[in-house]
């Protein structure tokens, strides 16, 4: 439990004991059953009197969440509440965590513009091979569009799939394949079949935020490994090998998020000895493989999907409304995967595989994707240009795709530069949300394709502005 501020009146002592055994219970440190810490011990733990304490559970037990027991102390009474993520999290603003910023996207309004999401815009993304693979599932036999899948998924897919993954250099089998309701089932599939509470889980800082997110709803110990344009400070890396024994380690080789950078071929060579030397299970994200146009360093293709899980989807490039995504992974594994599968969601969004199918297997498909490479590298160059204006640069240019990792002018805090911004309706995504070592402050990501509108330079210019003016006028709404 934390530390009260020992300036505080004594009644707000009593509920900041009530709220950190309510948050204890939250997060499930504190099970049904489980016998609080005695009143003396929680009195010196909180610097409090132990007065306070016992009002402070008196006020508990009367509300039905701790019961106490004659002779034995006090334990938990209720039923823990729904898991809340934030009490788990870091105790960062409310307003700039992951999961905020995330339902800020996901709910804005139409006239909130949106640099800090991570999709690109409507109609980079509608094109004829979508249109037409539409129309054709909608004429599909009604067991099509009605029927579960099997569990592991659409064999037609599956098998286009390997091709295009043997193209990457991976080899997979249509049978080392699973289907998926996109990435983040994916990995959440993964972390259940590999992982226990208490785990600790390898993690680029910064990483993509809703790593974090998932892996602190696992209960896991969260370790971040400094990353740099190529790929992870392998020192830094082999450091958290020896000190903390991890399970699993979670990144993206090419067109990582937020850094924008892909992964050498000798760090590559190099990160998978040190796996294997720590028997480590690697889990690589590949979500972004149509933006890459320049053929990046895969894992999986150097490792044989003996140590490395190879996932991806198509939530950024054909449509996030139809979640389909794919488990590439060593073949002993696929039957565990396929009945946690069965026991966590049953069955695939068959309708979904099939819209997929249609569009990989379109004439057209080829062409858009080439067509989005180059209109992003056209967006990417000229949102670092208008950013450099504003005094915010990419040390790193990225090497494609959709993210700049971008420093922010001296003194101005991302956290502080994204609330101002998002009273001027303006999205943007903070440094710290993508860092687990919280060390992120002073960068933000940006999303190239949703910078064509002038008014998101002229919204960043006025943010900037409300940060450098001193005292409350720099917090207040706008």
């Amino acid at each position: 439990m934390q530390s009260p501020a020992q300036s505080v009146p004594a009644r707000s002592k009593v509920d900041a004991v009530i709220d950190a055994v309510r948050g204890r219970i939250a997060a499930r440190q504190l099970l049904q059953g489980t016998r609080l810490p005695s009143i003396r011990a929680c009195a010196r733990s909180m610097a409090v009197s132990k007065s306070t304490v016992v009002d402070a559970y008196e006020r508990l037990a009367a509300d039905g969440v701790i019961e106490a027991r004659r002779g034995s102390g006090f334990y938990v009474a209720a039923h823990a509440p729904p898991l809340q993520l934030a009490r788990i999290a870091p105790q960062l603003e409310r307003a700039i965590d992951p999961l905020w910023v995330s339902r800020q996207a996901l709910d804005a309004a139409a006239d909130v513009l949106q640099p800090g999401c991570g999709w690109l815009p409507p109609d980079w993304v509608v094109g004829e091979a979508l249109r037409r693979a539409l129309r054709r599932s909608a004429r599909g036999a009604a067991a099509e569009l009605v029927e579960y899948a099997s569990p592991q998924g659409s064999p037609a897919l599956r098998a286009l799939l390997a091709r295009r993954l043997r193209e990457r250099g991976i080899d997979a089998a249509p049978a080392q394949l699973v289907l998926s309701a996109g990435v983040t089932q994916a990995v959440d599939l993964l972390c259940r079949m590999l992982l226990e509470p208490g785990d600790a889980v390898l993690v680029d800082d910064p990483c993509y935020f809703n790593f974090l997110a998932l892996l602190r709803a696992h209960r896991v110990r969260v370790v971040g490994v400094p990353r740099g344009a190529d790929g992870p400070d392998l020192g830094a890396f082999e450091d958290a090998l020896r000190l903390h024994r991890p399970r699993l380690y979670l990144t993206q080789s090419v067109l990582h998020n937020p850094t924008g950078g892909s992964l050498s071929a000798p760090l590559a060579h190099r990160l998978l000895r040190l796996a294997e030397q720590a028997r480590l299970t690697i889990v690589e994200d590949d979500i972004y493989a149509d933006l890459d146009a320049g053929a990046g360093v895969r894992l999986a293709a150097f490792d044989g999907l003996q140590r490395v899980v190879h996932v991806g989807g198509f939530s950024k490039t054909i449509s996030a409304a139809a979640r389909c995504g794919y488990i590439a992974l060593r073949g002993d594994w696929v039957e565990p995967l396929l009945d946690l599968k069965v026991a966590t969601s049953f069955g695939d969004g068959r309708i979904a595989a099939e819209l997929v199918l249609g569009v990989l297997g379109d004439i057209a498909w080829r062409r858009h994707v080439q067509t989005l490479r180059a209109r992003l590298a056209d967006a990417g160059g000229l949102a670092l240009q208008r950013l450099q204006r504003l005094g915010i640069v990419a040390p790193q240019p990225p090497a494609g795709g959709l993210f700049a990792w971008c420093l922010l002018p001296d003194g101005v805090d991302s956290a502080q530069l994204a609330r101002q911004a998002l009273a001027r309706g303006l999205l943007l995504a903070p440094g710290n949300v993508f860092s687990a070592s919280q060390r992120c402050a002073s960068y933000m990501r940006v999303n190239v394709a949703q910078c064509q509108a002038p008014a998101v330079f002229e919204r960043l210019q006025r943010a900037l502005d409300d940060c450098a003016r001193p005292g409350p006028a720099a917090g207040a709404a706008q």
